[in-house]
């Protein structure tokens, strides 16, 4: 997706409406896969920060927040987790919480968001296999209900199979398709990806290339499984001392 293209100040306008301080917002889904349709939404995601008095009692609320809807003429989907639970998700092998964190597609930063990037190559292990592995199996359940069968949910399927491929041959996070696909160089992903970027949201493919996609799908379930046995990657994330200095400074700025 090019970034010239995404209205970013109507987005931080937006983001700046949080009800919590951010430490970042990031857009995710099929924009920063780089397929979104015409009419696709806008996935902001993040992390944000409850003081230090909402957080030491025995309820604790608004760890995660949640907002929809269309506002300046764009639909959005906004999801943002406390900076503690978000620190939880690095290091519990969640690659998705990973690339939104790392998106290059930035609403909001700050200099905590810098520290936690710098700190995201600790958390990564070759257990990070099993989030795609698992992932990739939801998403093809998914798409194997669809009727008639969409290109967008096809896509997510091989989205989340590159990315962790990548992932296990490289230890970089990207999510991005069009960039994934220039090394793995899959003819029928360049043709879905200009299918998808053509058509609606609920653009659809035809059912006889349903076997060959199955195939495929299989196949690269195997390359993963393999990648992750042969990945140079270790077993267990080394970050939490530093995630953990990290929390308690942010927390004790908001005492």
């Amino acid at each position: 997706m090019n970034a010239q293209l995404i209205d970013f100040e109507k987005l931080r306008q937006q983001a700046a409406l949080h009800p919590f301080p951010l430490v970042f917002a990031t857009i995710s889904g099929a924009h920063l896969y780089g397929f979104p349709s015409p009419d696709s939404d806008f996935d902001l995601r993040g992390a944000h920060i409850l003081a230090l008095p909402s957080v030491v009692g025995l309820d604790v609320s608004d760890e995660t927040v949640e907002k929809s809807g269309v506002r300046d003429g764009m639909e959005m989907d906004l999801v943002t987790h406390d900076i503690k639970k978000f620190i939880g998700l690095m290091l519990k092998k969640n690659g998705y919480v990973l690339e939104q964190l790392l998106s290059p597609l930035v609403v909001q930063s700050s200099p905590e968001h810098e520290e936690l990037k710098s700190l995201a190559p600790n958390c990564i292990t070759r257990h990070h296999a099993h989030h795609y592995l698992g992932f990739a199996e939801t998403q093809w359940k998914l798409f194997q209900k669809e009727t008639p069968p969409r290109v967008k949910p096809l896509l997510y399927v091989f989205r989340v199979l590159l990315t962790g491929l990548h992932l296990m041959r490289t230890g970089q996070v990207n999510a991005n398709l069009l960039e994934l696909n220039q090394d793995a160089k899959l003819s029928y992903l360049d043709d879905l990806i200009a299918l998808k970027l053509a058509g609606p949201e609920k653009g659809t493919i035809t059912t006889s290339d349903l076997p060959f996609y199955e195939r495929e799908f299989i196949r690269l379930i195997g390359d993963l499984r393999n990648a992750s046995e042969k990945s140079y990657l270790p077993n267990d994330a080394t970050a939490k001392p530093a995630l953990n200095n990290l929390l308690v400074r942010i927390r004790l700025q908001t005492a």
